[in-house]
């Protein structure tokens, strides 16, 4: 596959990356510089929190880990084309779940048209429309 691109709550990253039956795997050095989870011993890594992932069957594999399961340990969604060469890493699961109970939605920026980004915090108190299209 060769290079791939990680959207990280809307923040693009190009990685390598290959893909076989089992899934997307990622060199853990891109993930550490992406996402700052580095892969120890003890498990996935930031600052002082460490997830065990020896539980996790198909984590790692001959240095490096399967995207999906990487989703799965830090409780966050992933939509994956492998035709297009891109993953998107959603927000973690409970800060969802915190802010649907509070019906407030979640911090982003997207760019506009011409490349400048604005963020939802810009238009707190104001009515916001938002308009998302797929191709699929």
């Amino acid at each position: 596959m060769g290079s791939f691109v990680l959207l990280d709550v809307g923040r693009p990253t190009e990685i390598e990356a290959t893909a076989d039956h089992q899934g997307v795997w990622v060199n853990p050095e891109d993930i550490e510089a992406t996402l700052g989870w580095e892969l120890k011993p003890e498990g996935l890594c930031k600052d002082a929190m460490c997830i065990p992932v020896t539980g996790h069957r198909g984590f790692a594999r001959d240095g490096a880990i399967q995207l999906q399961a990487l989703a799965d340990v830090l409780g966050r969604p992933l939509a994956l084309s492998l035709e297009e060469g891109i993953a998107y890493l959603g927000p973690p699961l409970d800060l969802y779940q915190r802010t649907v109970g509070e019906l407030v939605a979640p911090e982003f920026a997207l760019p506009d048209s011409e490349g400048r980004l604005h963020s939802l915090s810009e238009y707190r108190g104001s009515k916001v429309l938002l308009a998302a299209w797929a191709s699929w």
